[in-house]
């Protein structure tokens, strides 16, 4: 094909790249596809202009580059910006308090959370050498799989 066909002919590669990345990005969600179809917008527009085919593909591809790398961060900001703060699953459990509701044996035992869960639990490695009672405070520094790892509250805090 001469160029002067390709040329003429681009405007249709265009809008057919366009609505291709705007059918993945309702998909997505992630602006990216909707910054490359931008980008190619600007490559629709350059065609029309009569520009080149190799001055549309630069222009497209320098738009949806800045558009990536500019537009993009902060339109995902703006989005998640109202997004609930609550920590919510395991996130919500790290530094939860509680209370031993069976005696540690061997670095392990029960014990029941402040949110009213009863979780097996087993003592902090740093912690390894305290025994813990019912009734003793502690607080979750973690969760290893279905077990939280807890730390004696000490007690002369408070």
């Amino acid at each position: 094909m001469e160029p002067d066909v390709i040329s003429s002919w681009a405007w249709l590669f265009w809008l057919a790249l366009v609505l291709v990345f705007i059918i993945i990005e309702v998909n997505t969600l992630e602006f990216t596809f909707l910054m490359l179809a931008l980008g190619s917008v600007g490559g629709l527009v350059a065609g029309l202009l009569g520009a080149p085919w190799w001055l549309q593909f630069i222009i497209s591809a320098v738009l949806a580059l800045v558009l990536v790398l500019f537009v993009r961060p902060p339109l995902l900001h703006l989005l998640r910006r109202g997004a609930d703060p609550a920590r919510s699953n395991v996130a919500a459990l790290h530094g939860l308090g509680g209370v031993v509701s069976t005696d540690f044996r061997a670095g392990a035992g029960q014990v029941k959370l402040a949110n009213g869960e009863v979780w097996t639990a087993r003592l902090d490695a740093e912690a390894s050498e305290t025994e813990l009672h019912e009734g003793d405070r502690v607080v979750v520094t973690t969760i290893d799989g279905a077990t939280a790892v807890v730390v004696p509250v000490e007690r002369s805090v408070g």
